[in-house]
Parts: structure tokens; sequence; C-alpha cells
């Protein structure tokens, strides 16, 4: 059993949290549907949900198929605003009874639990994960983090069962700093996990951005003091309430940059659908500007544009392709372009993780594919440098690509193939780049949708659990 003293700040960290403003924020949250149910919102408000809809979902509660017990219920002001003439955006927010008509799937995406060394820790990549908060200021329907965000019992390696905490600052800067040190005793590399210096830290949960700045301070001082290079910090506050991002927050950061020059800040944000920063008008027709562009949201645009002229924050984006939401190529495409006319990356955009009900959400992979790949076509290499990935139990991997005739000669391949490359994976990356190649089927939606049909397996993906390529079996 490890202890950790209470954590102390050091001057220079002290001198930069004494400067640090907490704002005031209104975002005009409702929580729950019996909000909704009661007319307990404002008036304008009070047909989000219909009539048959609310009773559908108040039938379910108590249920093994609750909807709330899923996943909670939550808007904020701005998002319905935005909603009202999006309905890709209506569908983000609010819940339906489809999502538990299966609910099947994982109760820890990515085993995430097998590579926790701390509390709301993940250290499973070159880099650390930190769950820094349990909510956001409003709750995608299909959040891949619903088990921490519901609070649910998660069977942890000892095999007890229960929820995801939230990291601890001190016991993380102790972490942090203990694998730094035998890394560098062991030139370069850990002694017994071979991992290189942890030196990037993204701070996620929930939403970072539902926190005060004097909180998020705090972190961002102690990380950089314990020698980490780069924060990352996860949001979708931007589309949720980009309010938040006001002279205060600002004013943090300079003065973070002030004390801690060396260290850089990437805002990873979370853009699903360009209707979610964009302009719209009561058609659901985005408005043209002046320079030939679109017109974003006002609020959107100045917290953007207040990032991007800070040369030492990167903006980036990444969005997992959901069903009824943003499997679309012609908004995606639009989304691509704006976001880098912005100053923003398109960084990822996933296929839908195994997460409990995730079979209503999840787009077929040759399909999330094919869209990704349409939406670029007309745009420049800058634009297009979104990869489309799925994170396998082993790691985060490519969807390379899908061929549409048969590959000849290949057993399997004779509908064509699905070709996946393994971009990241635990500890020091082994496997890094190696690929595997399987049969297509157009209705897979998860790796196990290709467990028959398996034809080479350099990275591992299915060897790992005993499965081996289909002509093998055939010729057993």
């Amino acid at each position: 059993m490890y202890t950790v003293e209470k954590y102390s700040p050091s001057q220079r960290e002290q001198a930069f949290l004494d400067k640090v403003i907490n704002g005031k924020y209104d975002r005009q949250i409702i929580t729950g549907i019996a909000k909704f149910a009661r007319e307990d919102v404002p008036q304008e408000m009070r047909g989000f949900y219909s009539r048959e809809e609310l009773d559908q979902i108040l039938e379910l509660k108590g249920t093994p198929r609750d909807l709330e017990a899923r996943m909670p219920i939550k808007i904020t002001r701005h998002y319905y605003e935005q909603a009202q003439y999006s309905r890709p955006m209506r569908t983000l927010v609010k819940a339906s009874p489809r999502e538990t008509y299966d609910l099947d799937g994982a109760e820890d995406p990515g085993k995430q639990m097998t590579y926790s060394p701390r509390e709301g820790l993940i250290h499973k990549y070159e880099l650390g994960l930190l769950y820094v908060a349990s909510t956001c200021s409003a709750h995608c329907r299909f959040c891949y983090r619903e088990e921490l965000i519901g609070r649910k019992q998660i069977t942890r390696e000892d095999g007890t069962l229960a929820p995801k905490g939230l990291a601890q600052l001190s016991e993380v800067i102790e972490y942090i700093r203990e694998h730094n040190r035998l890394v560098a005793a062991n030139g370069g590399r850990h002694p017994t996990t071979g991992r290189v210096k942890l030196r990037e830290i993204l701070m996620s949960g929930g939403d970072p951005m539902a926190l005060g700045n004097k909180n998020i301070a705090a972190w961002l001082a102690a990380l950089s003091e314990a020698g980490v290079e780069h924060i990352r910090i996860g949001t979708k506050e931007l589309a949720f309430h980009p309010q938040r991002f006001d002279g205060t927050f600002f004013a943090m950061l300079d003065a973070f940059h002030e004390s801690y020059p060396e260290v850089s800040v990437r805002m990873v944000v979370h853009f699903n659908h360009p209707a979610e920063f964009l302009r719209k008008t009561p058609d659901g027709g985005y408005i043209d500007n002046s320079d030939g562009a679109l017109e974003w949201i006002p609020e959107t645009r100045s917290a953007v544009k207040e990032l991007a002229r800070r040369d030492w924050i990167t903006i980036h984006n990444q969005s997992p392709i959901i069903r009824h939401i943003n499997d679309n190529a012609e908004a995606l495409g639009i989304m691509q372009r704006e976001l880098l006319r912005n100053g923003i990356e398109n960084h990822y955009f996933f296929c839908g993780r195994d997460i409990i009900g995730h079979k209503a959400f999840n787009v077929p992979i040759e399909r999330a594919w094919q869209i990704l790949n349409e939406s670029q076509k007309g745009l420049s290499g800058i634009e297009t440098h979104a990869r489309l990935s799925i994170t396998h139990y082993k790691g985060k991997t490519e969807v390379a690509a899908v061929t549409n005739e048969f590959v000849p000669g290949v057993p399997g391949g004779e509908k064509g193939v699905v070709i996946f490359k393994l971009l990241r994976s635990a500890a020091d990356a082994p496997d890094r780049c190696k690929v595997t190649i399987v049969g297509r089927n157009p209705n897979a939606i998860w790796f196990s949708g290709y467990d028959d049909r398996v034809i080479f397996d350099e990275a591992g993906l299915y060897s790992m659990y005993g499965i081996k390529p289909a002509f093998l079996h055939a010729a057993e």
C-alpha cells in the first residue's frame, strides 16, 4: 500500500495560482427528463420533447431499460437554441428509447482499468489520461464515458466492484515524478514496463471546462512542475457553452504561460456537426459571409479566435461518426473545411466504441470509412489530415483501407477486404503500424463482426483472443 503526502505547491506555482480568478457562468442547464415532463423549463423549451416522447421515456423509469440510468439527461440553453434548427443536434442530446433496446456492450471500454496505476489516471499509451471531472455542461447520448458520467459499478483488476473515481492531484503528481525518475535513471526507458518519459497529459472526464479556472490552473501548474511538456484539455464546451471561454479564463491561460513558457497547451475540442458552430436560418440553411466562408455563431468564433491567436496553444477537433448525427459526407466536408479555416486542426474521426448500448449509435465500420472519404473529396491535403480510427482493446487502430473489388488469390477476400493499421498500443508500442486484413462485412459495427473472416493478422488484433485466420481453420 502506497502513501502520498498532501500536495504542496512550489513558490512559482503559488505565485501563478494567486493570480487566477474564477469566472461566473449562467449555463441555464436543464437536468433530467422530469423537468420537461412537469414543464418546469422555459416556455419556449417545452416542446423540445413531445408528449409521446416523454411518455415513452417515463414508462422505462426504474426498469432495466431506464434511459437516465444509462446516461443522465442534460442540456444547456445555448445548445438548445442551436438545436432548434438542427435535427442532428437534437438527436445528440435528446434521450430516445432506442438507446436501451439492446444493452450489449463493455462496462469498461478499452479495458482502461487494466492501465490505471492510480485512481482517475489511465496510462495505456505514451501519454497519460486524467479523469478530472465527472460531468459536462450537457450530455451526448452516445458518450463512450457513459460508465463514468453515470457512476456505474466497474469490475476492477482485483475483482471488486466500484465506480470509476476522479484523479487526485497529489497521487497523480507522485506517480508522474516517480515514473519519470525511473525512466531517467534507466537510460530513457522504464526498467519494468519499457515505457518512455510521461511528457504529455490529457485532462478529460467529463469535461475539464466544467471546472472553475482555479481548479484547472492547479492541474496545469502541478503537471508542469512534474515535468509534463504538453497538456491537452479535452472539451466540448465550445459547442455546449462557448461563453465559458471568457476573459477570466484567458487571463488564467496567459498567467500560466508567463509562469511556464516551456509548456504547450493543446485544446482538443469536440464538434460533431457543423451546426454546432455555424449560424443557421430557421429553415436549417447555413449563412454565407462576406469572405466566401460560412457565418459562425459569434460566441464560438470569438472563443476560437482568442485561442488561435496564442501561438503556444494549438486546437484540434476529433469526433466519432454516429448514426443520425453526422453520418453524412456533406456535413463532415463542411465541418473539416470550416474548422481549418478558423485555426482548428482536424485530428481524428472515430468509429463508435463498444459501450453499453452501442448498437443504437454505431455506424458500420465500412460505411464510416466511405462517408469520411467521400467527405474529403474536393478538400485540400491539409484540410484532410483526419484519419478514421477505431479503438481496439490492444490500441488505437486506423481503418486504413476498404477495397471495393475482390482480392485475387486471397482466401476470404472474394468480396474485398478491410485493412486495419495499429497506430498506438500499450506500453512501448511494439506492434505500431502492423496491419490486420479481414474480409469485408458491410454490417460490422465492431471488430467482432470480422471474427470469422480474418485473412492476415500481423498486428495481433484477433490472435490475442485465439482467433486464427479463416484459411487456417479451413485447413485443419
